[in-house]
């Protein structure tokens, strides 16, 4: 009976294990896809492959969000001011941020959000959406990075989104370095302290 209990053991634990080494391996093979283009807060294009050698620190939103995405941008734009005294932000570290709801978040309304937050319009930070000529297109595109990280979406029916919650910090190489939650839970010094390491 012991011998039983003992290799019933085992098992679970090696497949616990499995789990986490699949969901380790999974997260850290995320990266943009460099073939893609979507619009920005200007209403002009941002291409993928011209995002430069810098860190990257990737958050997915939408403007009608109630309460985890306005938050987690809060804490980001403080994470920004910090990154700016120490003259790292714009130069070898960027953010960027893409919205799942690019019907309702066209440039105009991302340039609001933004101006909600003041944050500056200079590149440095990005708001990213679809283009309304090619919506269809554009938002499977959203779908297709969104699915890069792993980050799932879906709207219900009533316009408020189920959507996963983290950040994701990539470096200069388009390669997976760590996630974050977002909310309340995002951790401003603990990001802080990590990119600083990484540059």
């Amino acid at each position: 009976m012991k011998k039983l209990y003992w290799i019933s053991s085992i098992l679970i634990i090696a497949g616990i294990s499995a789990g986490i080494a699949f969901f380790v391996i999974r997260d850290h093979s995320a990266e943009i896809p460099e073939d893609l283009s979507l619009i920005n807060e200007n209403g002009e294009t941002y291409d993928f492959s011209e995002r430069g050698q810098t860190l990257t620190l990737v958050e997915f939103i939408y403007t009608h969000c109630p309460d985890i995405c306005p938050t987690t941008t809060q804490k980001m734009n403080m994470l920004r001011s910090d990154l700016e005294k120490d003259h790292v932000f714009g130069n070898k570290v960027k953010f960027m941020t893409v919205t799942i709801d690019p019907y309702r978040d066209t440039p105009e309304v991302l340039s609001k959000y933004m101006d909600t937050f003041e944050i500056n319009k200079d590149g440095n930070w990005v708001f990213l959406t679809g283009d309304r000529d090619s919506m269809k297109e554009d938002q499977q595109e959203i779908q297709e990075l969104a699915n890069a990280f792993q980050f799932q979406y879906r709207d219900p029916g009533d316009g408020f989104y189920v959507h996963s919650t983290y950040v994701y910090l990539l470096d200069k190489d388009n390669k997976y370095i760590k996630k974050f939650p977002m909310g309340e839970s995002f951790d401003r010094k603990e990001v802080y302290k990590k990119i600083l390491k990484e540059l």
